[in-house]
């Protein structure tokens, strides 16, 4: 099924997992052990990304695929511009179609492994909103979009990231899902600042648990989200003793996803790096209270 028709007919929150393309057959085996273990949570779907420089291409498809025949889960498969001419990626998004993947995720995508800039393929898509508007006008599926909190790294403003964001909902994405965020606020206040934009599609909000300090320390640094200090201070207390920072990871999100909730968001994305344990955790607390049920 399509994630817009689930959002527009669903009177309950969208729950939904990442994953990524594994690179070993260890690591695929990995990735399908949990799976086994959320399907039991029954998320909305489940989303596959796509490689630095389009690198993991078929896999993606394949994984996605397997996800939707074998568990019998909607899956939702990233796609980027990325290395790219239009016809490779006609050809690529023929491919998704013939597997009966309904729902894409729109990415311009990060620059190759090695390259420190993004650059256009000759023959290829320079914006996220070209790829959005190539999806609407010849494939039948849902657009999904990025949308960032603390603003794009390579945005030159606030106001300039969201001005491109409105530029991708004209062009057809149907609902946004947001970079790893710590601070409610920060949610809250860019779906408001979104609001007044003319930005009114579903904005699901992305959580990543915090499983290892050195961990969500690369993850900030790469995504520019921001630690709050006081959660800062006490992952930093508990260095050295990673189930204590695993702990504290798993119950600073659940009270994250439950005021998220509460206070209106649609939906929660669960950024799970390939894990099951603390998202399983997380989601069966916030089912068993239902804290949009009490808002």
């Amino acid at each position: 099924m399509r994630i817009d028709t689930i959002l527009a007919s669903s009177t309950e929150p969208l729950f939904s997992f990442e994953f990524f393309p594994p690179k070993t057959p260890e690591g695929e085996q990995n990735l399908y052990a949990a799976l086994r273990e959320l399907q039991a949570l029954k998320p909305s779907y489940v989303s596959v990304t796509y490689g630095a420089g389009g690198s993991t291409r078929s896999k993606t498809i394949e994984i996605v695929a397997h996800i939707k025949q074998t568990f019998g889960l909607e899956a939702m498969a990233h796609f980027t511009c990325v290395n790219a001419t239009v016809d490779e990626l006609r050809a690529t998004l023929d491919q998704m179609r013939d597997a009966g993947i309904e729902n894409v995720l729109a990415l311009r995508g990060d620059p190759p492994n090695g390259e420190d800039r993004w650059t256009r393929t000759d023959g290829g898509l320079e914006y996220s909103r070209e790829l959005v508007e190539l999806l609407r006008e010849e494939y039948d599926v849902a657009i999904g979009a990025a949308a960032f909190p603390e603003t794009h790294i390579h945005a030159i403003s606030p106001e300039d990231d969201l001005r491109y964001l409105k530029e991708k909902v004209d062009a057809g994405a149907k609902f946004l899902v947001t970079q790893l965020f710590f601070d409610n606020a920060v949610y809250f206040d860019f779906v408001r600042r979104a609001r007044d934009e003319g930005i009114d599609v579903p904005i699901i909000a992305g959580i990543m648990p915090i499983v290892s300090l050195d961990g969500v320390k690369r993850m900030t640094q790469l995504s520019a989200a921001s630690l709050p200090p006081q959660l800062e201070r006490e992952l930093e207390a508990r260095r050295g003793d990673s189930e204590a920072v695993a702990e504290l990871g798993v119950s600073y999100a659940t009270l994250q996803c439950a005021q998220l909730l509460a206070g209106g968001a649609p939906g929660i994305h669960f950024y799970t790096l390939n894990r099951s344990p603390a998202t399983r955790a997380i989601l069966s607390a916030l089912k068993l209270h239902a804290p949009w049920r009490r808002a």
